[in-house]
């Protein structure tokens, strides 16, 4: 997160508004909801996992044993059934 000086961004009126509550503090304005990323998304997180899930799937559909891909994938046998057994 980049800091900006607050006298370059808002007006003089609502900065000087603003000093009437917070003198030299530091404010942390958060984004609108309907902004705000989900977890994942911009670091391709979220992306990665819905493959390796995919991926999962497949390969259980097509005979491979839990034991196996929770060998392959370093995940719990609960984990792999929980992707498996999953209505995706």
């Amino acid at each position: 997160m980049k800091y900006v000086k607050a006298d370059l961004v808002f007006p003089e009126a609502l900065l000087k508004e603003m000093q009437k509550y917070v003198h030299g503090e530091m404010v942390y304005i958060p984004k609108p909801k309907g902004i705000r990323k989900k977890w994942g998304e911009a670091s391709g997180s979220r992306k990665n996992l819905i493959q390796r899930n995919e991926e999962i799937r497949h390969l259980f559909s097509v005979g491979q044993t839990i034991d196996q891909l929770s060998d392959r994938f370093f995940l719990s046998s609960c984990s792999i059934k929980k992707i498996v057994y999953s209505k995706k």
